[in-house]
Order: C-alpha cells, then sequence, then structure tokens
C-alpha cells in the first residue's frame, strides 16, 4: 500500500507521510504497524467529533439503507438535506436563515463570491493578505499568498488585499466593492485572531458603502473555539457565512448561508445562478445533521475553554515562541520551518499526530478532535515537551 500511494495517488507535496492506515476510532488513529497515535490534528480540524463517531456512523447506514443521490440540488425535497438546513437556521442568529449545500469549503467560498456580486451587482472584491481560501480558481483568487497564486495566474480580476488588524485600510473598501471576505480566525497565517471591535468596525464600514461581509468559518466554525462559529466571540453577524471541513464530521461537505433576500438571487436572471450535481447529498447531509445535534447537545462546547486553557498551561517552554489562536485551533510557534517539521515527524514516531501551518511553517498546528480528554492532552504535551528536551 506504502509503495502504490506513492506510484498511483497524486501527491500534493515532495515529503508526503506516506502512513498506512488500518483504522481510525474515537480519539486515535491505527496504523498497519500495530501502533495507535493520538490525534491532534483531526484530519485538518475535518473530525469534529473525533473519528467514526457511532452517532455518524449509525446516521450514515441509516440513510444509505433508503437511498442516495437521487437528483441534482434544490429540485427534491430530501429529509437530511432539509433537516440539517433547518437546524443550521435554528443555532444561528439572524438574518442567517437560508443555506445553500455544496461539497466543500473551497466551493462554498466560490458560491459566496458569486452570490455578493450577483445581488449586489458589483464586481470588486476586498480580501485579506495571508488569507487562505482554498484551492479552486475562485477561491484561490482571493487567497492573499501570492507563492501559491503565481503559477495558476491568470485568476480573477479587480481583487483588492487589505491587511489583517489594520483599520487603516478600510478606506479601500468602497462604493464599488461588492463584498470583504475574511476567515473570522486567519488559519494558514498562523491562527490569528482579530483584535477587540476590529470586525465591529469592519462590518460598519461595509454597511456605509453597501458591501456585504462574508465570513469564512470553515476551519473554526462548529464548536472549534467554544462557541457554533466563531463570530458570535466577536459581536457581529456576516451577510454571508461559508462554513466546511467540521461540518460533516469526516465527511466531503461545505455550504454557504445568507439571508433569503439575498440567497434568492441565485434563482433567477439567470436561472441556475449557482448549481451543483452532489452538494446537498442525503448520505452527507445524514453525517452533518448528526454533526452539527451531537456539538450543539453533548456540552463539548462547553469544555472548549477548559482544554484551550490546559494546553497553554502545559506548552511552555524555551523553545515555544508564542502560541497563537484560539478554543482548540491553536498554533505553536517553534522558531523555524525546519525545526517544526523535525518535531512533527518525531512526534508521529512517539504515537502523537500534529502538523505544520500552511503558509507558516514554523507554528505546529494543534486542532484536535473536540472530544479530546483532559488526560489526552496532557498525554500529548508530554510527547511534544520530552521532544523539545531532546536537542
Amino acid at each position: 500500500m506504502h509503495k502504490d500511494f506513492y506510484i498511483y495517488q497524486a501527491q500534493t507535496t515532495k515529503f508526503a507521510a506516506g502512513f498506512e492506515v488500518e483504522k481510525a476510532e474515537g480519539n486515535y488513529i491505527y496504523g498497519t504497524d500495530g501502533e495507535k497515535y493520538l490525534d491532534f490534528v483531526a484530519g485538518v480540524s475535518a473530525n469534529t467529533l473525533g473519528h467514526s463517531h457511532p452517532k455518524i456512523i449509525n446516521a450514515i447506514k441509516d440513510q444509505a439503507d433508503k437511498y442516495l443521490h437521487v437528483m441534482v440540488y434544490g429540485e427534491y425535497a430530501q429529509e437530511k438535506p432539509i433537516a440539517l438546513c433547518k437546524l443550521l437556521a435554528e443555532a444561528t442568529p439572524e438574518p442567517l436563515e437560508v443555506t445553500y449545500l455544496v461539497n466543500s469549503g473551497a466551493e462554498a467560498i466560490d458560491g459566496s463570491l458569486k452570490l455578493a456580486k450577483r445581488y449586489t451587482g458589483r464586481e470588486e472584491i476586498v480580501s485579506f493578505k495571508n488569507s487562505y481560501h482554498g484551492n479552486t480558481h475562485g477561491a484561490l483568487s482571493v487567497s492573499g499568498n501570492e507563492n501559491h497564486k503565481r503559477e495558476f495566474r491568470p485568476l480573477l480580476p479587480m481583487v483588492t488585499f487589505i491587511e489583517f488588524n489594520n483599520e487603516k485600510e478600510f478606506e479601500k473598501i468602497t462604493e464599488k466593492t461588492a463584498c470583504v471576505i475574511l476567515e473570522t480566525i486567519q488559519g494558514a497565517a498562523g491562527f490569528l485572531v482579530p483584535n477587540e471591535d476590529y470586525l465591529i468596525k469592519l462590518k460598519r464600514r461595509c454597511e456605509e458603502v453597501g458591501a456585504l461581509l462574508i465570513l469564512d468559518e470553515i476551519q473554526p466554525g462548529f464548536g472549534r473555539t467554544g462557541k457554533l462559529f466563531s463570530f458570535e466571540h466577536f459581536g457581529i453577524v456576516p451577510d454571508i457565512l461559508v462554513m466546511g471541513k467540521g461540518m460533516g464530521g469526516g465527511v466531503p461537505v461545505g455550504a454557504f448561508m445568507s439571508s433569503r433576500k439575498i440567497m434568492e438571487t441565485l434563482s433567477h436572471s439567470p436561472k441556475l445562478g449557482h448549481v451543483t450535481t452532489f452538494g446537498g447529498n442525503p448520505l452527507i447531509a445524514a453525517a452533518s445533521y448528526a454533526t452539527l445535534k451531537e456539538v450543539l447537545e453533548s456540552g463539548l462546547m462547553e469544555e472548549v475553554e477548559e482544554k484551550e486553557k490546559l494546553f497553554r498551561e502545559l506548552l511552555v517552554h524555551p523553545k515555544i515562541k508564542n502560541i497563537n489562536g484560539k478554543g482548540l485551533m491553536l498554533a505553536v510557534n517553534l522558531g523555524e520551518p525546519e525545526y517544526t517539521l523535525k518535531v512533527a515527524k518525531k512526534c508521529m514516531e512517539s504515537g502523537l499526530i500534529v502538523f505544520w501551518q500552511l503558509y507558516r511553517n514554523e507554528y505546529l498546528r494543534i486542532s484536535p478532535p473536540l472530544t479530546l480528554s483532559l488526560d489526552e492532552i496532557r498525554k500529548g504535551c508530554q510527547i511534544i515537551l520530552d521532544i523539545l528536551n531532546e536537542d
């Protein structure tokens, strides 16, 4: 399997681990080597409830016994997609009320950009330096790292980039701006959190010029910061909310959400303003509904603050420069990318899965399942500290 992985499956780096997975359950991944590995990454924030959560597995099995794909998105009324969208509407503040289900976070970003252009009739987009929104052409166009974009140009025109947490650059948001798009917490840049009142002032500027505010909650959403969505910490509600990753508890899904008034513009002039074959797939919707229901009812979100506090108390070491982030999305700065990759490799050898940040490889990623116990936090942190003490 290891050999065939490199021969037949397209690679995204020259140093993929090639770890052979036997099974995954709870907060552990089991290898074909007979060892089990504590997971501090959760499939890059995707496995909200850990691996093979019984409620998600049962939801998938129950739906599979009924039917799978029956029609392209938006034509037939199906139980689980409707239930998911209704529960999202009940769990989010006004004016968020209507959800468009798609297949991934990046596709949801593309759909949100189209929606903003269609509703406002404008063409210009404002995004943020060092932002990351995905790798489709549209999502890549509004991502703010040129090293990841240069070889794929031309991309979308009329995109302006401003600096995160710099209010002086709000002047670049004008009456020509269709939307401002940003990650509520910048992910690939090292889990950067907005300054106090920054998002309130940004939303006010958007309202002044008639631009829509799109918040990318693909990574921090679904309880990862202690709220269902992280914008709830900052006193605002976006015009368009984008979600993905942890939404499905381990299956591929994405969505964008808005008011009925805004969303209905995709249904006419032209009709099928956005369309997807497999978006809203009932099997995926069943898993997503089970995930959302468990996040809302289990009390796991109420535990996030305590778990973050424990991580910060334990991960104190001369080689740790700082820790960015909020809740269970933490970035541990080890100073040098090469050293961080070395530490990640040694952690794996010691039975702990950690990862690195896309743009800032000096940051060690910690984004575990919400189900991680306090004892498992202690166990994993001790492995990290032991490795830091080796050199």
